[in-house]
């Protein structure tokens, strides 16, 4: 694995999720954060997660890792040194009573395990990111499937957002945000991402 400090989450950034939750759109990008610790490797192990705090939702997502310091104007090409394909696992339960009480996200979000990540591949062109699809099998079932070019917020928009308002350097990460079909996993289901046809990585639910 490699060496991570922030741990950057981009919530509701694809109209058809925000829709599927009942959310509003947003108007902006809406970032919440992970502690390094969520983060583990889908290497096909099991991955074992909390089972007493009601249903854990699966959400797939593409990630960047950021190579080097933000400073105003730089572009996505140059400050993401990396993508992968992650989880942003949730307890839906647990957020729904704390969104009702207006609770930080923290106890949903990011519990330890929470933010599995594949193996990575050095950032393409824009042009063979924006073609590209990635999805999310469970049990052998697709059950996501998602493009950036279906963001409301594209990359370089991220990028500026964190970077004011927060800071990037190297080590960050950012989950970009999941695509519509967000589901519940139980014990033993087997999921596995998928680089267009290729897949990247996988855990047992455990």
């Amino acid at each position: 694995m490699i060496a991570v400090t922030n741990v950057y989450c981009v919530g509701r950034n694809y109209k058809k999720h925000a829709e599927e939750l009942g959310n509003d759109v947003p108007t902006e990008p809406m970032i919440f954060l992970k502690p390094s610790h969520a983060v583990c490797a889908m290497d096909d192990e099991v991955v074992e997660l909390p089972q007493d705090r009601g249903e854990i939702h699966y959400e797939a997502e593409l990630v960047l890792r950021i190579g080097r310091a933000y400073t105003p104007g730089i572009r996505v090409e140059e400050i993401a040194a990396s993508i992968a394909l992650g989880i942003d696992f949730t307890l839906r339960d647990v957020q729904s009573k704390i969104k009702a009480k207006g609770h930080p996200w923290t106890a949903a979000k990011g519990f330890r395990n929470s933010a599995p990540l594949t193996g990575e591949i050095e950032f393409p062109e824009m042009g063979t990111l924006e073609e590209a699809w990635f999805s999310l099998r469970k049990n052998g079932e697709t059950v996501q499937r998602g493009s950036i070019r279906n963001m409301i917020f594209d990359l370089q928009t991220l990028i500026d957002y964190i970077g004011e308002h927060y800071g990037l350097g190297e080590g960050d990460l950012i989950y970009t945000g999941t695509p519509e079909g967000v589901g519940p996993t139980v014990p033993g289901d087997v999921l596995e991402l998928y680089w267009n046809e290729e897949k990247w990585g996988g855990c047992t639910v455990g």
